[in-house]
């Protein structure tokens, strides 16, 4: 038991060390987001009031803080490719620890990665002006890990059928921006047309964006009970299927 939490550890710890040498990862990962908050979150706060919206930049922050875990968790599962490639995935395999660890080690440090961005981004939409409740930061800080360990296991599971970089890209890409439209992060879907509104509610994000806005704002459209519920099955799910589709990887 202990070699296998040894080598969650060092397997957790090694995804931290890339992420923090890797610092145009680091700026490139938060220039979209800034993108919205800046340039979005400003441009409409004066117009959201009017359509009865409220404060758009109080809106805007919890969806783009979830759009930056999604993100960043998803592509965190490109590193099983890189992986295999160089022949360190090939070095893993053949290490005295389980399958189950070593997905558990690198679903982790994706996501404690994916968290540090999201909380970069959190600062940064407190600078642009919005208000932001902290009354709840350790069960905020365990929702944003839920989630993006969520959807690192999704891109786990996405890069263990696959070998080729570009191939991995095209079909997260595919995922991510449908995941993203659908979840109510830019635009409330309340009152959107019935097969949209329908289709959100099979996205998980929008359980990860409404739980993010609840525990940021107060203000959610789904029960934080809710959201805290799905994301747990779903997190269980892809873990699941992350653990099934690495197995099958030959040594």
């Amino acid at each position: 038991m202990n070699r296998e939490i040894e080598g969650i550890y060092i397997l957790w710890k090694r995804e931290l060390l890339r992420f923090y040498r890797s610092k145009s990862r680091i700026i490139g990962s938060l220039g979209m987001p800034f993108f919205f908050l800046a340039i979005l979150g400003t441009g409409l706060n004066n117009v959201f009031p009017m359509a009865g919206g409220g404060n758009y930049m109080q809106f805007i922050a919890p969806g783009i803080i979830g759009m930056v875990l999604m993100f960043g968790s998803i592509f965190s599962g490109v590193i099983v490719i890189m992986d295999r490639q160089f022949g360190f995935l090939k070095e893993t395999l053949v290490a005295p620890i389980s399958r189950l660890s070593i997905v558990l080690g690198k679903a982790f440090g994706g996501a404690t990665t994916a968290v540090l961005q999201g909380v970069l981004i959190m600062l940064i939409a407190l600078l642009l002006g919005a208000q932001i409740q902290f009354g709840n930061i350790l069960l905020l800080l365990f929702f944003m890990l839920l989630i993006s360990v969520m959807f690192v296991s999704l891109g786990i599971a996405i890069a263990s059928m696959l070998e080729d970089m570009h191939g991995f890209q095209l079909i997260s890409n595919f995922l991510i921006m449908p995941l993203f439209f659908l979840s109510g992060a830019l635009f409330p879907l309340s009152s959107a047309p019935w097969p949209l509104s329908t289709a959100s509610m099979l996205d998980p994000l929008t359980y990860g964006v409404n739980g993010l806005r609840f525990l940021l704002t107060g203000q959610s459209d789904i029960a934080f009970g809710t959201c805290l519920a799905v994301i747990g099955i779903f997190t269980a799910v892809f873990i699941g299927l992350a653990i099934f589709l690495f197995n099958r990887i030959e040594d």
